[in-house]
């Protein structure tokens, strides 16, 4: 038995550990393990990450290299039950064995949603959730920055949602919304928009809005990153989350300011309509001029009565007359009695003065004087070189300010000017005289425009404005749509030219903006 084992071969360590690592490796190869991670403490200093699968009776330890971590789309949590793909080898430095990962992936779609409803109960802990911290929407939003796919129907629906309700300018930061990397980038895009001046050529939003369509959890799940939460909760810009269907919650949807159940209803929250804006304002004007003409009626018929009530002048000022009388026969007795206590104080404080107090009392008042006197010199040079400090500080403050409100005025001439060029421009689409120099006329009878055939009548005066003049004409028959032309007849017609436009707004020819 001795013999026997002395002729065991005989391995180093290394030696053995390179075998055991040999042996396993060519055994296993690629295995696909399911268990709970435990001991996970985020990626070390070297990028790489450590961590444990256990079950109810074993556990091994599991290692994800920097470069593999980088591509995961979901990343480890404590307790998260996964499985993963990877390869099998051993530690000879603490003879272990461990699994290398490759791929990790939940445990069927409970683990989603248990990792959703944890990653949920962490965020509301930290108030990203509150409704105080919730931004109320602009009424009417300037401009609107949409976050979404620009090859997808989502950023087609809003564009042509907005267009019906209330144009307004838009601008789209294209996005990846599903797949790898997307989360980075709906993200990125957020923070993007809210670092943009707010004033210059591309201005930030004054509302934006995330949106992708409908599909299932796991197309979704960017929007469940704490990467893109925190980036909605962060936003200074009023957001509207607007994630696939009606049906569909995402954990942006909590961190927005307000969630939309589609894309499409995320632009009817974005504006009002415009066409009811319109009706209600000309309501309220007719309410505001009866309410005054009614008050006004009110005023008038209640100086009416106040006026009917008043009494006489004579009756008013009857008795503050005889009280004047009455006064003016006492007064000359009242002024002697007066005259005479006067006097008698008069003598009582002329027997207390005399020469020698008033020199005394003279002199004390000299030296209280020459005191003040040196006081007030001394304060007025304190109060002198004090003002002069203070001049020379505020001759500094008026030079910066002013060079501040000079840029001030720059920039608010330039921005009013922006706004004046775009009202120009809107004004000239709404002008039917862009219709007229597209090759249309407008006919019109006793300066009123005609809009069908149904009210001319033969040998009526019409005037027929094109582009460059107007034209005079005489209607010699009527006929409906698609009868044959009769033969054309003679017509006298007398030409005039327009009159050249006086100014850019407010004349003859400009058309309603309303109508």
């Amino acid at each position: 038995m001795i013999e026997s084992q002395a002729n065991v071969a005989e391995f180093t360590v290394s030696e053995l550990s390179a075998a055991l690592k040999r042996t396993v490796e060519d055994t296993y190869g690629y295995v696909r393990v399911r268990g709970e991670i435990s001991g996970y403490k985020g990626p070390h200093g070297s990028g790489h990450v450590y961590f444990a699968l256990k079950d109810q009776t074993a556990k091994i330890d599991g290692v994800i290299w920097k470069g593999v971590f980088g591509r995961m789309r979901l990343k480890p949590e404590e307790g998260m039950e996964v499985i993963v793909t990877g390869k099998l080898t051993t530690y000879p430095n603490r003879s272990s064995y461990q699994i290398i990962v490759e791929t990790l992936e939940p445990a069927g779609l409970g683990a989603l949603m248990a990792l959703l409803e944890e990653r949920k109960r962490k965020l509301t802990a930290e108030g990203l959730f509150d409704e105080a911290r919730k931004q109320l929407l602009p009424f009417l939003p300037e401009v609107i920055g949409v976050v979404t796919s620009p090859t997808g129907a989502v950023i087609r629906d809003i564009l042509h949602r907005l267009a019906d309700r209330f144009p307004r300018h838009v601008i789209v930061w294209p996005v990846k919304v599903q797949g790898d990397g997307s989360a980075e980038q709906v993200a990125a895009a957020i923070r993007g928009f809210n670092t943009l001046p707010e004033t210059g050529r591309i201005r930030r939003p004054d509302l934006l809005i995330v949106a992708r369509g409908g599909g299932s959890l796991e197309d979704l799940w960017s929007f469940n990153e704490e990467i893109v939460v925190r980036a909605a909760a962060d936003s200074m810009i009023p957001l509207i989350s607007a994630v696939g269907h009606e049906t569909d919650v995402t954990l942006i949807d909590f961190a927005a300011d307000r969630r939309a159940p589609t894309p499409t209803a995320a632009a009817e929250i974005a504006v009002p309509v415009r066409a009811d804006l319109i009706a209600e304002l000309m309501s309220k004007a007719r309410r505001a001029l009866a309410c005054w003409q009614r008050a006004q009626d009110h005023r008038r018929t209640e100086l009416r009565a106040a006026a009917r009530a008043l009494p006489n002048a004579e009756e008013l000022l009857s008795i503050p007359r005889q009280r004047l009388d009455a006064c003016a026969e006492r007064l000359p007795r009242a002024l002697r009695a007066n005259a005479q206590i006067h006097h008698t104080q008069f003598s009582r404080i002329a027997g207390r003065l005399a020469p020698q107090l008033l020199r005394t009392n003279v002199e004390r008042r000299r030296v209280r004087l020459d005191a003040c006197t040196h006081r007030l010199g001394t304060a007025l040079k304190t109060y002198r070189e004090t003002q002069v400090n203070r001049i020379s500080r505020a001759r500094d403050r008026t030079t910066a300010l002013g060079e501040r409100s000079h840029r001030a005025m720059q920039a608010v001439i330039a921005m009013r000017s922006v706004r004046l060029e775009r009202s120009y421009q809107l004004l000239r689409a709404f002008s039917y005289q862009s219709v007229l120099e597209r090759g249309f006329a407008l006919v019109r009878h006793d300066g009123h425009p005609l809009r069908s055939a149904a009210p001319v009548r033969p040998g009526m005066s019409l005037d027929i404005e094109f582009a460059d003049g107007c034209v005079n004409a005489t209607a010699q028959s009527v006929r409906n749509v698609g009868e044959a032309a009769p033969p054309a007849p003679s017509v006298t017609a007398a030409w005039k030219p327009r009159k050249p436009k006086t100014g850019s707004g407010g004349g003859s020819g400009q058309g309603s903006l309303f109508g």
